[in-house]
């Protein structure tokens, strides 16, 4: 990338074609995206779609009783307010940043413009769509058929794939409310996965020692969702720039 908080580091608006996306900068807006700051509440109307470069924004589906389930998250790899340009008039679900990072954000009304107006837009922004209900199927069928031992370890690698890097800082509570057991359950997992030489934790920092060794004892959900992810992102990239202006 050309320099820190370029909006190609996250790979959506990297798929635009040049032309686009140079018309895209002068709506663009940088932001910082805080643990807990929520993007999208449910009920609500969305003003704002987010771009993240860096960090992690878990959708969330919130019971009555007050308990909640992550469904998706939503890193480098997307944008959090699809319900705009599906014509929705509010947000399901709510989006709240897990993992502290750096982002864009574009008016609501603009992005719906170039969604009505731009197909090639419009293709890229279908797409992720697609790779976005393909991690939500993934996970409904993830919690229902696998352990939550398989659970965390999925989802500590696709975090990290997300972050690009070897550690997650996020606590056992957060992560507990993600998949939405006990904390417990959680803190027992993790003391396994320590003692199994796979993990580092200390104060809310979560080091991978042992990627390969983390694999294998995960579920295969969040590898197909990454190939998901990459194979219709690198089509959008594909046709994007086959239709950008030859100027």
């Amino acid at each position: 990338m050309d320099h820190p908080g370029d909006p190609r580091e996250n790979r959506l608006l990297g798929a635009l074609a040049e032309t686009d996306r140079l018309r895209w900068m002068q709506h663009l807006e940088r932001v910082e995206l805080r643990p807990g700051q929520v993007l999208c509440a449910a009920g609500q109307p969305q003003r704002h779609a987010y771009f993240p470069t860096s960090g992690v924004t878990a959708l969330l589906h919130m019971t009555e009783e007050g308990m909640s389930t992550a469904f998706a998250v939503v890193g480098n790899d997307g944008l959090v307010g699809t319900s705009i340009f599906l014509q929705a008039d509010t947000e399901a679900s709510i989006g709240s940043v897990l993992v502290a990072g750096q982002g864009f954000r574009i008016a609501a009304t603009t992005l719906q413009e170039e969604f009505d107006q731009c197909d090639p837009v419009r293709n890229v922004l279908l797409r992720y769509t697609q790779a976005l209900v393909t991690q939500v199927a993934h996970t409904a069928v993830c919690n229902r058929n696998h352990t939550v031992d398989q659970q965390v370890c999925g989802w500590l690698l696709y975090l990290l794939h997300l972050l690009q890097g070897n550690s997650v800082v996020m606590t056992q509570e957060l992560l507990a409310g993600m998949l939405g057991v006990r904390r417990e359950s959680v803190t027992l997992i993790a003391g396994r996965l320590r003692a199994a030489g796979l993990i580092r934790y200390t104060r809310g920092d979560i080091e991978i020692l042992d990627r390969i060794g983390l694999g294998h004892r995960a579920c295969e959900c969040h590898a197909t969702v990454i190939q998901e992810y990459d194979r219709l992102l690198a089509d959008s990239a594909h046709t994007a720039g086959s239709q950008a202006d030859p100027a």
